[in-house]
């Protein structure tokens, strides 16, 4: 299994993240991809993600938080399954020395994203 953090939107319209892995040798089918690089010591404030999308960490270890304090790290490896694309979204800031090498690629909402919870 890959681990993997699922990153929603909950009823009480904040961000929440669900702590788990995604099944490997799935096949998902994906619209596009683009991959993106941030210095490191980069930050970003308050936002959502625009779209559904899978985040594939290449390099630099990225720290989230939530409005409601729910705090995780993504590190090389990892994937983040994003589908925050509504409420009070979250923030992130790299917590090594690396640059933040990441991979998007959206997919189809509602589409089978083979996530298991811990």
């Amino acid at each position: 299994m890959i681990r993997a953090y699922y990153l929603y939107t909950g009823d009480d319209g904040h961000s929440h993240v669900k702590r788990g892995s995604v099944e490997p040798k799935h096949v998902i089918a994906a619209q596009s991809i683009m991959f993106k690089e941030d210095p490191p010591h980069s930050s970003m404030g308050w936002h959502n993600d625009p779209i559904p999308q899978y985040v594939l960490f290449l390099a630099g270890a990225i720290e989230f938080v939530t409005r409601t304090d729910e705090t995780f790290v993504v590190q090389p490896g990892e994937v983040l399954i994003a589908v925050d694309h509504t409420g009070t979204g979250h923030t992130w800031r790299l917590v090594n020395d690396q640059p933040w090498i990441r991979a998007y690629v959206p997919f189809q909402t509602g589409a089978d994203l083979h996530f298991v919870p811990d």
